[in-house]
């Protein structure tokens, strides 16, 4: 692994400000971001990473890697669910099974964002649609993790999954639903459209993300604690499980597209694990599944993993493949 790449990558700011929250959390500070300061700075970052990305998604030539790009990642939120699902049967409930199952599965925005961050740090080109790769492995993992759950689980009457109810909830989820609409106001929008907005959208995005990044690190602090007492097979699943989808797609990503920053967020998108829609939809659907087990592996084990180490370990193989 390159070297600097780690260091640039630790003495990020933003990274910083993660670990000062986890830090905070451990000294008993009363440190907080308040949830509605939270709530806007979350649906800032989705609307701003989702016009960014229509714009230069408006600038690009539709192409066979695009076409290539939107299949793989709809490929891979379906296959990291099933294969995970049998990894963790061993150990859990079907229910707990499933949701974990369709967390890792699905992806993190944060994680993306914060990608597209280190990019920009390292001055590595990416492509808009990945934006659009992104939204669309949101939903197809939460349907998988139900359709896996409804398989092998011995159903009673009172059970049963509100499927069309959870799949128009996986739709309709406000991070999908901000995403997928910024990027299509960006990619409508003309150039002079979006000078006129770019302070908003650009000049404080940086900003933003490191009070996220604080509140992030707050949060998996509070989370980290109870997740330790569940035993070593969760933190291992939440660790391995990441770097073999991540570095196998930092490889195999390498045979549709040639550009290292479309191929870092390839991998950052198959190894990062959502905390947010996933949750909404499982507890909707899933109420027996345990959110003490899948949303402090997603966010108190993976996201750190990925934002710290994995970001220049998958970069890395991408540089030597």
């Amino acid at each position: 692994m390159d070297l600097h790449l780690l260091i640039d990558n630790l003495t990020n700011p933003a990274l910083l400000f993660f670990f000062l929250g986890v830090i905070a959390v451990q000294l008993k500070s009363d440190l907080s971001i308040p949830e509605n300061s939270s709530k806007f700075i979350s649906l800032y970052l989705l609307l701003s990473i989702g016009f960014k990305g229509g714009q230069e998604l408006s600038h690009s030539v539709f192409s066979t890697e695009i076409l290539w790009s939107l299949l793989f990642g709809i490929f891979l939120a379906i296959f990291i669910p099933v294969y995970s699902y049998f990894i963790l049967r061993r150990k859990f409930s079907v229910d707990n099974a499933g949701a974990i199952a369709a967390s890792y599965g699905s992806v993190s925005a944060v994680t993306f964002v914060t990608t597209i961050s280190f990019l920009e740090m390292e001055q590595i080109a990416f492509s808009g649609h990945m934006v659009a790769v992104m939204a669309l492995m949101e939903a197809p993992s939460i349907m998988v993790g139900l359709l896996l759950i409804t398989i092998f689980k011995k159903n009673k009457k009172e059970d049963k999954i509100p499927m069309k109810t959870v799949i128009h909830h996986a739709l309709t989820n406000g991070s999908v639903l901000l995403i997928i609409g910024s990027l299509i106001v960006g990619l409508l929008a003309s150039e002079a459209q979006a000078e006129g907005i770019k302070p908003f959208t650009t000049d404080i995005f940086k900003g933003f993300l490191a009070v996220f990044l604080l509140d992030m690190g707050i949060t998996s602090g509070r989370k980290l604690s109870d997740f330790i007492k569940k035993g070593w097979f969760a933190f291992l699943f939440a660790i391995i499980i990441p770097i073999i989808n991540g570095c196998i797609v930092a490889v195999v990503s390498g045979f549709f597209s040639s550009g290292e920053g479309n191929r870092l967020l390839f991998a950052i998108l198959a190894a990062s694990a959502s905390y947010i829609a996933v949750p909404a939809a499982m507890k909707l659907a899933i109420p027996k599944a345990n959110p003490s087990l899948y949303i402090p592996m997603a966010l108190a084990i993976t996201f750190p993993f990925n934002i710290t180490l994995g970001m220049p370990l998958y970069l890395c193989i991408i540089q030597l493949s």
